[in-house]
């Protein structure tokens, strides 16, 4: 099969579309033909390395992926020989206590799929049947891996962990990326309110057609804190994702009392400084989470492929172009999910 893979961390010259071979099955498993992958900021972190991540070279990235099934373990039922699948790169062990309690994101064995083992760059993959979700006819190969990650992450941060309420208003920092246009749609889809800061005109256009309620262009109001205060009586709002970190401080003013602050990852870095005064002096609660699991998986894509919501797609590039669509992504002009095509 065809694949894009590397041998050792750094910028995008050492991707390379080559010839690897095709993965068995496994027990329990299926064989998926894929279609479509997309990028996730995840891969370019894997891509350059960091401390203390191990990797069987040669590794291919990709978490999302979807496409139809090839093959078949041995006694593997309710599948069939070319179903519509999406794939879940949540991958839980299945039987720690965390799996067998339902909560598979937090299992002692936790895999993301194109993170710590080989992933969706590729033409083939074998992977757990429990992983899949079938796809109805109406919905593209690139729809369905352009949803996959990041709406079970912003469903299970928002809905599970940060109980999101109709009445309540939250604030999302930035307007394009896959978690934030996933946050927009689903507090939208349960009746909140949405304050989106965004980076560009272009990007708070495409926040605004998801249905944001406030824009707040960063380059022009750089104390956007104000803003926030301005829209809401002075009060603040009630939740914040915040996935950058740095903006944290920010974040935290913005807060009302009590106010929840969503967290699911750190795009501008690992370590910052914050004031810790506005935590307990307002009662504030950091919430982070990982992924979702497998029912968050299956719930959120009912609502992806009953059309409540939509996955905003920016660039497609076929797979050989990789590396290509990693320069597009990390130079952060993207708008929306950047998509691999490997089969038409």
């Amino acid at each position: 099969m065809k694949a894009v893979l590397f041998h050792q961390h750094g910028g995008t010259e050492v991707l390379k579309f080559t010839d690897y071979p095709t993965p068995s099955l496994q027990e329990a498993h299926a064989l998926v033909k894929l279609h479509a992958a997309a990028l996730n900021r995840m891969d370019i972190f894997v891509r350059k390395g960091w401390p203390g991540l191990k990797l069987e070279y040669p590794h291919i990235l990709g978490a999302d992926g979807a496409g139809e099934i090839a093959a078949l373990a041995d006694g593997v039922t309710g599948w069939k020989i070319g179903d519509r699948v999406v794939i879940n790169a949540n991958l839980g062990c299945g039987s720690c206590e965390f799996c067998l309690n339902k909560q598979d994101n937090m299992c002692r064995n936790w895999h993301l799929l194109g993170e710590t083992i080989r992933g969706t760059y590729a033409e083939y993959i074998s992977i757990p049947t429990r992983q899949l979700y079938r796809l109805p006819d109406d919905i593209s190969y690139q729809t369905a891996a352009a949803a996959g990650l990041v709406f079970q992450t912003a469903w299970h941060s928002l809905i599970i962990r940060g109980h999101l309420k109709s009445d309540e208003t939250v604030l999302i920092i930035g307007a394009s990326g896959g978690v934030c246009t996933a946050s927009i749609q689903i507090a939208k889809y349960i009746g909140a309110k949405t304050i989106v800061v965004g980076s560009t005109p272009e990007k708070l256009a495409l926040a605004e057609s998801l249905g944001a309620d406030v824009l707040i262009l960063r380059s022009r109001d750089e104390d956007w804190t104000k803003t926030v205060f301005n829209y809401t009586n002075k009060h603040g709002v009630d939740v914040v994702v915040d996935n950058v970190g740095t903006t944290f401080p920010q974040s935290f003013r913005a807060l009302m009392k009590g106010g929840r602050l969503l967290t699911v990852g750190n795009t501008a870095g690992p370590k910052f400084e914050i004031d810790n005064r506005l935590i307990f002096g307002k009662h504030l609660t950091i919430i982070g989470s990982t992924m979702g699991t497998l029912a968050d998986f299956s719930e959120v894509m009912d609502l992806i492929t009953s059309h409540h919501l939509v996955p905003a797609i920016g660039k497609i590039y076929p797979l050989a172009d990789a590396s290509e669509a990693h320069a597009h992504l990390e130079s952060g002009q993207n708008l929306g999910k950047v998509i691999l095509s490997i089969l038409d």
